[in-house]
């Protein structure tokens, strides 16, 4: 069921939002507003730290380094309950991009995802939370 209600919003701030949801091809406000309204709750859920999430984790490493290989391994041996799947990508000579994609508790993965960024040899992880 759709509700329609009214809201008193400031001309420039009504104008800037106008572009920003240009720029990202919204047909109309209505759908701009539905979608910030429904991004600012998924926030707001998976903000507690009791949450259950999905999302991915991105890692490059140097695949010459083996140590790193056998403790990302090892780690994610550790936390296989929340890994649902990972994929393994050969950038160049050297680097590896890996993206581990999980689900379950919030403070698990966030375990998980400080674990592997804390890893010797990984040049770069980071977590994206998408939501429940």
């Amino acid at each position: 069921m759709l509700i329609r209600f009214g809201v008193s919003i400031e001309k420039d701030l009504l104008d800037k939002f106008d572009a920003v949801i240009r720029g990202r091809d919204y047909p109309t406000r209505s759908k701009a507003i539905e979608d910030f309204i429904r991004q600012a709750i998924i926030e707001s859920e998976i903000s507690k730290d009791t949450a259950e999430v999905v999302g991915s984790i991105d890692i490059v490493y140097d695949h010459h380094k083996r140590e790193v290989l056998n403790k990302l391994t090892d780690i994610q041996h550790d936390f296989q309950d929340v890994i649902l799947s990972s994929q393994h990508i050969h950038l160049n000579h050297h680097d590896c991009f890996e993206i581990v994609i999980v689900k379950g508790g919030k403070r698990m993965i966030e375990k998980l995802a400080n674990r592997i960024k804390a890893a010797k040899g990984v040049k770069q992880s980071s977590l994206r939370i998408a939501g429940a």
